[in-house]
């Protein structure tokens, strides 16, 4: 008797389409530019742009910081496949840890098919290492959405470039509907962009590797993604729970993809709670 598991996929590039699956959801990048451009407007001097940690002009990060003192600092690594967008498009993200008195640096990262995506993990290390500099108190904590938060947990595992430094001040990783395991993608007419073989899909893939103790990790999704993002936070939270990890799982109802990082603006949401509570 057959169980009652999961079918098949046969169709990978659905599979991982996100847009298509969400009422307007190719109107949200436009949302986004718009939030995050008024966001920053708003702001005047507690908001320091295009600071570098690198030489390609992709390598710059934003950095805002509250009124007071920062309890700590927040990184916030964007999503877009590895091959869109830019930290400018989701600015707003960081109003709700603002608001409870965590500064927030947004860093850019050079774009698929430009960087491979070992590349773009290896570009992380020192431009949270650069943010770090730049708000030397208090813990550290990283946070990305889909690539970014593959990108996050990358940082926190065995293999990490992270120096001792900002290793010994981060506490904390929040991965949001991030992707943990790339072999999938490996079928996908995505990575004719991205580049991937079998090889990097495997050693760039968080789930296949052992993450730093120490440090607690929180996987967060929402309930109305698309399967595939569901069981990918699932996967990283079974197997890193199984090799030590303090680790946390949240499957967020009534939030997809695109909805599920909109708690970031809000700063009594559950998921800032789960950032910098």
């Amino acid at each position: 008797m057959k169980g009652a598991g999961p079918s098949m996929i046969a169709d990978w590039d659905d599979a991982y389409a996100n847009a298509p699956h969400i009422p307007g959801g190719e109107a949200y990048p436009a949302r986004w530019e718009a939030e995050a451009a008024a966001f920053r407007a708003a702001q005047g001097e507690r908001m320091r742009g295009d600071l570098a940690y690198g030489t390609h002009p992709r390598q710059r990060f934003d950095l805002f910081l509250p009124d007071t003192s920062p309890r700590g600092l927040l990184v916030v690594v964007h999503g877009g496949y590895w091959w869109r967008f830019g930290a400018r498009t989701f600015s707003h993200l960081a109003g709700g840890p603002l608001a409870l008195g965590w500064a927030v640096a947004m860093p850019s990262y050079v774009l698929a098919p430009e960087a491979r995506i070992a590349e773009i993990t290896a570009m992380l290390a020192p431009a949270v290492a650069a943010a770090a500099a730049e708000v030397p108190d208090g813990p550290l904590r990283l946070a990305g959405h889909s690539a970014g938060g593959h990108l996050v947990t990358r940082q926190v595992c065995s293999d990490s470039a992270l120096p001792a430094r900002v290793r010994d001040r981060l506490d904390r990783v929040v991965s949001i509907s991030g992707l943990h395991d790339l072999r999938p993608l490996l079928r996908l007419t995505l990575n004719d962009t991205l580049r991937l073989d079998a090889a990097e899909a495997a050693a760039e893939s968080p789930a296949l590797l052992a993450p730093w103790t120490g440090v607690a990790v929180h996987a967060w999704v929402g309930d109305g993604e698309r399967p595939e993002f569901v069981r990918q936070t699932t996967l990283l939270a079974n197997i890193w729970t199984g090799l030590g990890a303090d680790m946390e799982q949240t499957i967020e109802p009534r939030r997809n993809h695109f909805t599920v990082i909109e708690g970031m603006t809000h700063p009594g949401s559950g998921l800032v709670d789960a950032l910098v509570g």
